[in-house]
């Protein structure tokens, strides 16, 4: 068997080897599983999040990542940065939005203040910084943009109306954005994951039999089940990211990768 086959992008450690990546949300949970992700196959990795000790740890352990103290719902903040990042780093080759919060609540209960901060971040945020990196991106010709959304987006979820709302809404623009700068090289996609082991998830259970009703699925809350048996862990959701940020999905785009073990049944 010949050692290269054209067409075929080999697996190894440097993959991403001379890109530059930016990553939001990147403190802890999904958004820390990413930027180690990168990091390891030898990115250069701007960590960006609201507070700085997540991301100065990252840093500290990582040499090839870099903090930035970056709040997403502010455009100014979130310009400056990506500024200053590629001054500091290099252009931009890939940006992932990760940046989230869950505010959960009855949706006829629902506040004015939590449906307002759970869009700030998790929608206006991710047009925020895809609009600042995306028209750099333009200008060069080529470029990657993966937001992680959630499965909720596409499935009712009781309790989550502003979380499923705004993550559909940010699947939808990521998706719009890809259709108006495919033809400059430049592919927009996103993961969404079902049930992760992350802070936020575990903020969710109530008592010590939670785990296991995820798995299972409750009735009483129409939540199906995980048919693979497993709440997934940060860094499955970081390999799909990785993928769609790959040259070996250099034909993919407006796509949506669902990382949920099944739970959707789609």
């Amino acid at each position: 068997m010949p050692d290269h086959i054209p067409g075929h992008i080999p697996y190894g450690h440097g993959e991403f080897e001379g890109r530059t990546v930016l990553v939001t949300g990147a403190g802890q949970g999904i958004g820390a599983a990413v930027t180690e992700a990168f990091a390891g196959l030898g990115a250069r990795v701007a960590a960006t999040d609201l507070g700085a000790s997540g991301i100065d740890r990252l840093a500290g352990t990582h040499p090839s990542v870099t903090a930035y103290a970056m709040d997403v719902t502010d455009r100014h903040s979130v310009d400056d940065i990506v500024a200053k990042a590629e001054s500091d780093l290099g252009p931009l080759d890939v940006l992932v939005n990760v940046a989230g919060i869950l505010r959960t609540s009855p949706a006829a209960q629902l506040s004015d203040q939590d449906w307002a901060d759970t869009f700030a971040v998790n929608t206006t945020g991710v047009f925020h910084t895809s609009r600042a990196v995306a028209a750099r991106m333009t200008r060069r010709g080529s470029g990657c943009i993966v937001t992680v959304g959630s499965n909720a987006a596409g499935i009712p979820r009781t309790g989550m109306a502003a979380y499923a709302a705004s993550k559909a809404a940010a699947a939808m623009f990521t998706k719009c954005l890809g259709l108006e700068v495919a033809r400059d090289g430049i592919r927009c996609n996103v993961v969404a994951p079902g049930s992760t082991d992350t802070a936020m998830q575990r903020g969710l259970w109530s008592d010590e039999h939670a785990h296991r009703r995820v798995i299972d699925g409750d009735p009483a809350t129409y939540r199906t089940g995980i048919p693979l048996g497993r709440i997934a862990e940060p860094h499955d959701i970081a390999d799909a990211v990785l993928f769609l940020a790959s040259d070996r999905a250099r034909h993919i785009t407006l796509q949506e990768l669902c990382v949920d073990g099944g739970a959707t049944l789609r």
